[in-house]
């Protein structure tokens, strides 16, 4: 049976100390219904950007956002980029629907095993893969395992830098790791750490032709959601892949050069990789949260939920940064907006009593209640 080789560091544990306290204060604030769906909409979207472009997509989060709001159940590329708008190159387009597509599995697995232990299967990587590369490779080789050997270049001096194992080793790689990853003694281990084995064991396997990277950060998305640290789906941790691609690949390669044997490697150096990773992207979501989510400024005396809208989200936005607001201040938030329309809203976050207005006609502004 597989069984990783890691040690736990003192960055390994400052990382998940991180995670732990940033998980703490997501999970537990009172988070604005409307707020939070907006944010787990933009944490889908910059998922699938960067799960993307980090493999050559070249449209922008602008762009992959109307693919994506666009698409609906449409799946050819063809057809959403005339209904959206959006030029680009089908394949493109293609990936964003696809790795939205396989996302929303993702979600979907998660929601149907909900607090339940799940058995993790063949059959979840290979149908997340046939998602991922949909109309991308030849039908028969998605959710397939490859039956040819693959190597890995760089793209500058086109050198072998990572050769995975001979496709005949693949079904039992891939039975090994899913058996450690079931193994009752296994799912004692952190969520997190699970879930950087997890990806490292699936790109180091590569046990498709294509789609391995998306499948694997996938996959390690599914291991965090249902083992209890999905943080309410408000983070992107392909962001933070993306953001800087060659320390990714760089981390991933060096971990797999270090010996033939996969069992051989040390993946100390990779999950210090991964859980800073998260850690960083936490601390943002944590930090945007805080600005939203006291509970004196979004909940009534009778301690229940408001739902705000998309303009009064972005008018708390604004004070949380800046304190207080004049009308002329939020015109230049709103500026394709009447002054009538945000004095609307304004007035009714007063109602709500999440805003306090002080003083009068052209010396008024406006702070957050706290």
């Amino acid at each position: 049976m597989y069984s990783p080789k890691y040690t736990i560091t003192n960055n390994i544990l400052k990382n998940i100390g991180t995670i732990e306290a940033c998980r703490e204060v997501v999970e537990n604030a009172p988070i604005i219904p409307g707020y939070e769906r907006q944010f787990r909409e933009d944490a889908l979207i910059r998922t699938v950007h960067h799960g993307t472009h980090i493999e050559g997509n070249d449209l922008s989060l602008d762009q992959a956002g109307k693919v994506m709001a666009g698409a609906g159940s449409e799946t050819q590329a063809e057809v959403v980029a005339e209904k959206v708008n959006v030029v680009a190159r089908e394949r493109d387009i293609q990936e964003i629907i696809n790795y939205r597509a396989v996302m929303l599995l993702v979600d979907k697995l998660f929601q149907d095993h909900r607090g339940q232990d799940l058995k993790y299967t063949e059959a979840q990587v290979k149908e997340l893969h046939k998602q991922a590369v949909h109309r991308i490779v030849a039908e028969e080789l998605a959710g397939e395992y490859r039956k040819t050997q693959v190597v890995l270049r760089d793209s500058r001096t086109n050198e072998i830098t990572f050769r995975p194992p001979p496709a005949l080793e693949v079904p039992y790689l891939m039975e090994d790791f899913l058996s450690w990853l079931n193994n009752n003694q296994a799912r004692d281990i952190h969520p997190v750490i699970r879930a950087a084995v997890a990806h490292y064991a699936l790109a180091a396997i590569h046990p498709f032709v294509e789609g391995n990277g998306r499948t694997a950060r996938a996959y390690a998305t599914l291991v965090m959601f249902i083992e209890g640290y999905d943080i309410k789906r408000l983070f992107a941790l392909e962001e933070y892949f993306d953001r800087d691609a060659e320390s990714y690949y760089t981390a991933l390669i060096q971990t797999s050069n270090q010996s033939r044997e996969l069992n051989e490697r040390d993946l100390t150096g990779w999950i210090e990789y991964f859980t800073h990773g998260l850690s960083i992207e936490l601390v943002r979501v944590r930090d945007k949260v805080r600005k939203l989510s006291v509970d004196a400024r979004i909940k009534t005396k009778r301690g229940q939920q408001v739902l705000l809208s998309d303009r009064q989200i972005r008018i708390a936005e604004y004070l949380s940064d800046n304190q207080r607001a004049s009308m002329s201040d939020l015109r230049s938030v709103f500026s394709m907006i009447s002054e009538d329309t945000v004095l609307r809203e304004l007035q009714d976050l007063v109602k709500k009593k999440i805003l306090r207005k002080k003083g009068k006609t052209k010396g008024a502004y406006y702070e957050l209640v706290t």
